[in-house]
């Protein structure tokens, strides 16, 4: 241990899991482990800084809006705060499908830290301690001799036991901030780093990485010039994320976010500057975001286009500071105010705090199990950035399934795995366990195979159920979404039935939204998968309509509208589900198996899959190695 302590104490509270870091992840974690009864300890290294938003000031987006939205519906937080705090909201991709509409928020970005922190401080069954994490403290099984989690040490040197840990350090394991020639080691914001725990995580034999991520400026309000800039104004009807929200609550007055545009003046200065940048110069180690890269990035390999877009986001009420989206640099300081300055609308802002480049640790995914679970260690479990993800809602999403699976661990049940086909979460965990990542991952529509299914406006009826039965949603609640099912069914079903006449009436309404005219006995179904037409939009000629919630009319029309399309889906599913359900035995020599390429031995092995499906999966693994183990196994099933 490269640090020293006056004295090893141990400290007498006694608690079943420990999470260690107080991102997004963590108060996640330690929320679902807490409410699901048992004795929780949250370790930060700063109370002031639970669940801040170090980088981008808002919640949701695209595919990250469905994220959270399964999150609330499996009983997590996150929705529900940034319905309390946000500053502005906006239903993304509304020109297009239902599968890809995602839900994104401003937040208020010391609004949402409090009122997390709130919910943290009321929870009964968790403490929260602010201490620096150093050591993992394990034994080995004499009959499996794996290890097992027994309890953690602090930089204080006090020692607490517990039955189960789960890792959320997010950026913060031997972070480096870095801008030009500038080389601090902090964590985000200047907060402090984490530099002990590595060392203790890899004398338990777990592989690190060394992954990037960075920042753009914040600016002064009162220095920009908004006259230059296209207004961004906020939706005029309010969507909540948590589907528990009251939807009038949340129709405030929106702050306004503003567009403008780089030009040849500003890529000029970053290409005159790139033997200054860390990012080329060979100074920054860790690999960054393919998906966010920094503007010096874009600059260099978009060199064909004239300007790229950026974002002045306002970072809360109670603030001045401005988020300059789009133009993350870890540029030197001179080289930030020269290349802003050139943006119109920026020609004199003032920069509050620089934008830059952070380093640190992280591990590869696949060391973990579907449960979030490491393979090696029993009782140990991790989430968010820690596991080589990017984003918020990424990072709350695992957290949450970690915490869940910590106590189910503890309650000796099986652990919570949401499949390919239930979940964005799903989609999630799997990539990040199974595939091989070189970079922070990142949540997008395009990598979930269902995503029709998938929808961010169905994601109560997709998961609620799971939430109840782990615990986490109330009886109540699920009531409730019985209810809402029980409407939607009826009502598609009466609409199926219902025969549109051709009375002046209809005729003029269907000239209306320019459909064509009607044969006899066109039923009411029949004329909402007509494209140009919707269950509202015929509302006038449906009389036998009764007053339905909003939440249940979307979903009569969009089943309805894509009936076709869902029960595609659903058969693909199907075929999905069958592969799924092959598990594969945990103790499974692949080397024994004689026809696998040598190649998906070494992967098979090293990632170990709990299922067929899984298997089909990984990198290096052929439709023929799948085939050659599904005989093996049914030959074994035979013995």
């Amino acid at each position: 241990m490269k640090y020293s302590v006056n004295s090893v104490w141990e400290n007498k509270d006694q608690y079943d899991v420990a999470v260690v870091g107080a991102g997004h992840a963590g108060c996640e974690a330690a929320l679902a482990a807490a409410r699901l009864g048992f004795r929780t300890v949250l370790f930060t290294v700063s109370v002031d800084s639970i669940a801040l938003m170090p980088c981008n000031p808002n919640i949701g987006g695209s595919s990250k809006g469905h994220l959270v939205r399964e999150i609330d519906a499996l009983g997590g937080e996150m929705g529900k705060v940034i319905d309390r705090t946000f500053i502005q909201s906006k239903m993304l991709n509304r020109s297009k499908g239902p599968a890809v509409h995602s839900l994104r928020a401003q937040a208020d970005k010391s609004a949402y830290s409090r009122a997390m922190r709130q919910v943290l401080q009321e929870q009964e069954n968790l403490d929260i301690r602010q201490m620096e994490v150093t050591d993992i403290l394990t034994e080995t099984n004499p009959e499996s001799g794996k290890r097992t989690v027994t309890g953690l040490q602090t930089y204080s040197g006090a020692i607490y036991r517990c039955r189960a840990v789960v890792l959320c350090t997010g950026t913060y394991l031997r972070a480096r901030c870095i801008y030009g020639d500038v080389s601090m080691q902090t964590g985000p914001n200047g907060l402090q780093a984490a530099n002990y725990l590595t060392e203790s995580l890899k004398s338990l034999g777990i592989e690190m990485n060394r992954f990037k991520t960075g920042t753009p400026a914040r600016i002064d309000k009162r220095s920009v010039d908004f006259s230059k800039m296209e207004e961004q104004k906020g939706d005029e009807r309010v969507v909540p994320f948590s589907f528990t929200t009251d939807p009038d609550s949340v129709q405030i007055d929106q702050v306004s976010c503003w567009l403008t545009y780089t030009n040849e003046t500003t890529h000029e200065i970053i290409r005159n500057n790139l033997d200054r940048s860390p990012l080329f110069s060979g100074m920054i180690e860790g690999t960054g975001p393919r998906y966010c890269p920094s503007i010096e990035d874009k600059v260099v390999k978009f060199s064909d286009k004239k300007r790229h877009q950026v974002f002045i986001e306002p970072e809360g009420i109670e603030t001045n500071e401005m988020y300059v989206g789009g133009m993350s640099s870890s540029l030197p300081e001179d080289v930030q105010y020269a290349m802003y300055r050139s943006v119109p609308g920026l020609e004199n802002a003032k920069i509050v705090r620089n934008a830059y480049a952070i380093e640190y640790d992280c591990i590869d995914a696949r060391q973990l199990k579907s449960t979030l679970e490491f393979k090696e260690i029993d009782g140990l479990f991790s989430g968010g950035q820690f596991n080589g993800s990017s984003g918020y809602e990424e990072a709350a999403a695992q957290g949450l399934i970690a915490g869940i699976n910590a106590a189910r661990k503890l309650q000796e049940k099986e652990g919570i795995v949401i499949d390919r086909s239930q979940g964005y979460i799903g989609v999630l965990i799997d990539d990040l366990v199974t595939k091989e990542s070189h970079e922070p991952y990142r949540m997008m529509t395009s990598r979930a195979e269902y995503r029709l299914l998938l929808r961010q406006d169905n994601a109560d009826q997709r998961l609620t159920e799971i939430g109840y039965e782990i615990g986490l949603i109330s009886e109540e609640r699920y009531e409730h979404l019985k209810e809402k099912e029980k409407m939607i069914a009826e009502e598609i079903e009466r609409v199926k039935h219902v025969n549109i006449g051709t009375s002046e009436k209809v005729q003029r309404l269907l000239e209306q939204y320019g459909s064509t005219s009607l044969v006899s006995g066109t039923t009411l179904a029949e004329l909402i998968r007509r494209p140009e037409l919707s269950y509202e939009a015929l509302a006038e000629i449906d009389e036998e309509r009764k007053a339905l919630p909003a939440g249940v009319i979307e979903q009569v029309n969009i089943n309805i509208k894509y009936d076709g399309y869902i029960k595609r889906q659903q058969r693909q599913v199907e075929q999905f589900k069958k592969l799924e359900n092959k598990k594969i035995p945990e103790e499974i020599n692949y080397h024994e198996i004689q026809s696998l390429r040598i190649e998906a031995k070494q992967k098979l092995n090293a990632i170990r899959p709990a299922s067929i499906g899984q298997a089909s999966r990984i990198s290096g693994v052929s439709p023929a190695d799948v085939s050659v183990l599904l005989v093996y196994l049914g030959g074994k099933n035979r013995e």
